[in-house]
């Protein structure tokens, strides 16, 4: 039996080289934020994958603890992340995840998904929070959560979360000056060196992304009813104390209001 050639090699001298000597190399995310470089690579028998290289020290630190992260971590929502290889010399490594077909949300594709049908949208509301509860039981409180962590496959009408680098195991005290991620879905605890950051802070990032998901944008009415509406301002409340006690809470009040 062959072994698998992403699955079971565990150093290369070099990334990219590697990839196309093993498959097709079909899209390389060279101009990353994170200091990544990512590939969507198909193997001879058709199947996919994606690999994400860190190319600094930062970024590695973020590999590292999405590796911590997915090893904690299961849920089929969350796009898994079976395997890394090292990349030999460098002290970095490469992520090795399962290809998702999909779309982007943080993009062009955010105003197709708003247009879907209603159950379509609170489907994939559910399954945000569905996976949720695994990173609750696991001990993990999100950061940096945004609407680039979800992944719409409209073919199969099913929403993916991807790139959950930055989750970690909580509660901490932030000893920057803010936590990474997007101004739209940070709690205001985030924002400040000595805060306390816990599930509670998770979820705020829930009720920010189902607001988003359920809005259809500036030019558009809240899609959802007045339950669901007051569901979601308690737990965007800037008091922390004031919020769902986490996501079990919050998703029960979201279901029975849904």
């Amino acid at each position: 039996m062959t072994s698998h050639p992403l699955l079971a090699v565990a150093e290369v001298p070099a990334v990219e080289p590697y990839l196309r000597t093993v498959g097709e190399v079909f899209r390389v995310f060279r101009e990353q934020d994170s200091g990544c470089v990512s590939y969507g690579v198909q193997l001879p028998d058709g199947e996919r994958w994606f690999v994400k290289e860190a190319t600094t020290a930062a970024a590695q630190a973020s590999l590292d603890r999405a590796w911590t992260f997915h090893q904690a971590v299961r849920h089929p929502a969350i796009v898994p992340q079976p395997h890394r290889i090292a990349v030999a010399g460098s002290g970095r490594t490469a992520a090795v995840m399962p290809w998702r077909h999909g779309e982007s949300l943080y993009g062009p594709a955010r105003a197709r998904f708003h247009a879907l049908p209603l159950a379509s949208v609170l489907r994939a509301v559910d399954r945000v929070l569905d996976a949720h509860l695994a990173v609750e039981a696991a001990g993990m409180v999100a950061v940096d959560l945004y609407d680039g962590a979800f992944l719409y496959d409209f073919g199969g009408d099913a929403l993916h979360l991807v790139d959950l680098d930055e989750y970690r195991p909580g509660p901490f005290v932030l000893d920057a000056d803010r936590l990474p991620g997007s101004a739209r879905f940070m709690a205001p605890e985030e924002w400040y060196r000595g805060s306390v950051i816990d599930i509670r802070t998770t979820v705020y990032a829930l009720g920010r992304s189902a607001r988003l998901l359920l809005d259809g944008g500036e030019r558009r009415a809240w899609r959802g009813t007045a339950g669901q509406l007051a569901v979601l301002e308690r737990a965007t409340r800037a008091d922390p104390a004031e919020r769902f006690a986490g996501v079990r809470e919050f998703t029960g009040a979201w279901r029975a209001a849904t």
